[in-house]
């Protein structure tokens, strides 16, 4: 049974304000998010960056060294970066402790001959360029299905349209989760429902929203809602510690992640970087559990799902035939 959250967290530095008469004003209930997982639970752990079978075993040794309980394990290169052998590897070994494991399609962005995101304007994005990208990001999903993954991460509103009638379609599994990438997000309410509409299981959005964003985002879908708590650098390396208790009191259902401020990147993974990708693999690890310490420290450490829960519920969609 999940516990229930209390109804006023404490806020950090809350005591010591108060005495000095600086204490903030009390938070308005009309801001809560009225929505959760399935299973009750309010929030879920992921560990992104996870980027073969190796990271894999750090990530799950370290989190039982320090204890922190981990719903899913995100890699950012792509499958195609991966052997048959290694991603079988990655979804027994995930299946073993019961954690969702999602991999990434196909082209993207910076990975093909395109150059208008190298520009100042960053034209498309770190999108599927021409038929043949989406092309490549449809075979990337259907291999990974084949050899047992059961979530994918896009960065294409077509590519998720087109897995999503996929697996409508049987192409893929009915239970296939479709997570959409930080490289696109959705930074306000109308675009957050659109990818829902367009088969959004969950969706990452910017670590720079605000919390009035939330819960802008929040009365208008139900969506579960992925945030990186500490952002990479390319991301923005914005540090939202503190604010995690509100975050997931506006946010939720909401999947905390941790990323790493002033690291290198590692996209796309190979031996060459694997001294760098395991360190940064145990560093993620830790800040979850900083993260856990910090909420129980304020009271806030309630609501988590229980691991193993991976599915988002009933969520809105466009008809597929349209």
């Amino acid at each position: 049974m999940i516990e229930a959250a209390p109804s006023h967290p404490r806020r950090p530095g809350e005591p010591a304000l108060t005495a000095l008469g600086l204490a903030a004003p009390s938070p308005d209930p009309a801001d809560a998010s009225p929505h959760a997982f399935p299973d009750g639970g309010t929030w879920r752990v992921e560990i992104p960056s996870v980027e073969g079978p190796e990271a894999l075993g750090v990530v799950l040794k370290e989190s039982a060294r320090l204890d922190v309980p981990i719903h899913r394990i995100s890699q950012g290169s792509g499958v195609w970066m991966l052997s048959d052998a290694e991603i079988t590897e990655m979804v027994e070994t995930a299946a073993e402790r019961d954690i969702e494991l999602c991999l990434f399609t196909g082209p993207r962005g910076t990975w093909d001959t395109g150059a208008s995101v190298r520009t100042d304007s960053h034209g498309a994005g770190l999108r599927a360029r021409g038929h043949d990208a989406v092309a490549g990001c449809v075979e990337d999903a259907v291999r990974a299905t084949e050899l047992g993954v059961k979530c994918l991460l896009v960065a294409d509103e077509g590519v998720l349209w087109t897995l999503h009638r996929a697996r409508a379609a049987g192409i893929v599994p009915a239970d296939t989760t479709l997570k959409v990438s930080a490289l696109i997000g959705p930074v306000n309410p109308a675009a957050y429902a659109v990818y829902e509409r367009l088969g959004a299981d969950s969706l990452n959005v910017p670590s720079d929203l605000t919390l009035a964003h939330l819960t802008e985002i929040r009365r208008v879908s139900a969506a579960p809602m992925d945030m990186y708590v500490e952002a990479p650098d390319d991301l923005g390396g914005y540090i939202r510690m503190y604010e995690i208790a509100e975050l997931i009191r506006r946010g939720a259902p909401l999947y905390l992640k941790f990323g790493l401020a002033k690291a290198p990147a590692i996209y796309p993974y190979g031996a060459h970087l694997r001294d760098v990708t395991l360190d940064t693999a145990r560093e993620r690890v830790r800040r979850g559990r900083l993260a856990l310490d910090l909420l129980a420290r304020h009271g806030a450490d309630s609501g988590m799902s229980p691991v193993g829960s991976r599915l988002p519920g009933d969520l809105t969609r466009f008809p597929e035939g349209s």
